[in-house]
């Protein structure tokens, strides 16, 4: 909740300074006073400032919870170093004693060299313990203390405080719970800071990218686990757009393949890939076929949809036009409705891509030996979380190249998106 935050008043903080700083170099026109597009981009396009501070911000809020030395402002980090508590002891006799729990908080990472030090006086003997930060430790003083194996002896205090099963006591760097057995649980102030096990900074992450480039995973390279990823997504891709365009050309010029494939089309469309990989297994096997296959059927849904919807959406007043200058039903095709559904199509792959690749990583599950969807549920099973975050990163910025590379196709290919 305390990131949402941030990131809520981060957003609102830039939108009105980048629009006070907009707001007096506006320029009015026609341009200018579009709120809607109409199907023209240019009256709302990405503002660049806004996309830079995003970035800026995510990376800030990333480097801020993780302690990165990126990154000039942090939030409380886990309390590392030495600290002290004391605790009261009654033995089997009534008789009460003060003894010192002295603890060494030290990175995870570090090694762990319990010190010596003076036991002290009296029955309660003092105790020394290394726990790494948002570790938590068990202190077991009864073994320490004299007569601490008898019965009747127990805790009564902490820091003067006192304390009973199952009680915690807050002491100047952490917390203390008494065990049922008598020992002491004490777990170090977390603070605010993400353990690397759950999220690593962004300079772990370039250092283990760096890693993966110069050694791969699991004896693969880098480059050959996302090529394979980015092969299957392809092939499937194309399968699907290569069956759904014409499927959904059909649909939306003939009553017939309408009523006949709209109840599968419709009944198909909400069914996410990943329901469909039990079945992929049992009629394709756990080979390349099996993953191609659930990537198509990721694809073919969109795309019939999308090539439906362009035809569907095709001004008829066009079409009688063409009409009325005698064209034919084969040139009215070619260059009514295939232009005027371009658009709509290439909208459908831009989705069906995304969606294919958000697909890879369940398709790579199926006996998957190379990808970056079976690197990253690799790298899951022993916690390896930079290396999960690396593959994530890398499957975002090639979907992002893609659809990039998506636009300006469609930006060559159909210039007049907008304009007709």
């Amino acid at each position: 909740m305390l990131i949402l935050a941030i990131y809520v008043a981060a957003f609102v903080l830039a939108f009105f300074v980048v629009h006070q700083i907009n707001k007096r170099r506006e320029i009015h026109d026609f341009t200018s006073l579009k709120t809607v597009t109409f199907g023209d981009e240019s009256a709302i396009t990405p503002s660049r400032a806004g996309s830079i501070i995003s970035i800026v911000t995510i990376f800030l809020i990333w480097g801020a919870f993780t302690g990165s030395s990126l990154v000039p402002i942090h939030v409380p980090g886990p309390f590392t170093g030495t600290t002290t508590f004391t605790y009261t002891a009654e033995n089997a006799a009534g008789e009460t004693d003060d003894a010192t729990v002295t603890v060494f908080v030290n990175k995870v990472d570090e090694e762990e060299v319990v010190p010596e030090i003076e036991p002290g006086d009296g029955f309660a003997l003092n105790d020394a313990d290394v726990i790494g930060a948002w570790r938590s430790g068990l202190i077991r003083i009864k073994s320490n203390d004299e007569g601490g194996d008898e019965e009747g002896y127990r805790v009564i205090a902490v820091d003067g405080q006192p304390i009973a099963d199952g009680d915690e006591i807050q002491t100047a760097d952490g917390t203390v719970v008494l065990t049922r057995r008598g020992s002491l649980n004490f777990t170090p102030y977390p603070g605010m800071q993400m353990e690397p096990i759950w999220l690593p900074s962004p300079e772990g992450v370039a250092s283990r990218f760096f890693d993966l480039m110069s050694e791969g995973y699991q004896n693969t390279p880098l480059a050959e686990h996302l090529g394979w990823s980015l092969f299957r997504v392809i092939v499937g891709f194309v399968l699907g757009a290569v069956v759904g365009i014409p499927l959904g050309y059909a649909m939306g010029l003939s009553n017939w393949f309408r009523g006949w494939f709209d109840p599968i089309v419709e009944f198909m469309r909400p069914v996410p890939p990943l329901a469909l990989i039990p079945l992929v297994i049992i009629w394709f096997g756990i080979g390349e076929e099996g993953k191609i296959i659930l990537l198509f059927l990721a694809a073919l849904w969109i795309m019939t949809i999308a090539a439906r919807a362009g035809v569907s959406g095709v001004n008829i007043t066009k079409v009688h036009a063409a009409y009325s200058l005698g064209a034919s039903k084969t040139q009215i095709l070619l260059h009514v409705i295939v232009p005027n559904s371009l658009p709509e199509i290439f909208t459908g792959a831009r989705v069906a891509m995304g969606v294919c690749w958000g697909t890879v990583v369940a398709a790579e599950l199926v006996a998957a030996e190379t990808g970056a969807g079976m690197m990253i549920i690799a790298a899951s099973k022993f916690q390896l979380t930079d290396i999960v975050i690396t593959g994530i990163v890398l499957i975002g910025i090639i979907g992002y190249g893609i659809d990039v590379l998506m636009r300006i196709l469609e930006n060559w290919l159909v210039p007049w998106k907008g304009k007709m």
